[in-house]
């Protein structure tokens, strides 16, 4: 009986890590390295993340949306209509 419980215990742990590691790779940013985070000019469902309106990727509900980003080269931000580098 020891050994079941043993293995229960140890199946339960590793589901629950499992399940921990997920939530932290589904919201972590992008890489960023020579980038910038450009608000208000990602398409529906296309944002690589967001500044507290939902979780995380993906997940935007409407197109320039201005609290959702899309990681864009360092520079090209001030350049796309509707951009920003900061959530509104």
């Amino acid at each position: 009986m020891n050994k079941v419980y043993s293995i229960a215990a140890t199946s339960a742990l590793l589901g629950a890590l499992a399940v921990a590691a997920t939530a932290v790779a589904q919201t972590k940013d992008p890489d960023m390295s020579g980038k910038e985070k450009c608000y208000g000019v990602s398409l529906a469902g296309k944002n690589d993340c967001a500044a507290g309106a939902h979780s995380c990727a993906g997940q935007s509900t409407k197109s320039g949306d201005k609290s959702s980003f899309i990681a864009v080269p360092a520079g090209l931000c001030a350049r796309l209509e509707g951009g920003s580098t900061t959530a509104k």
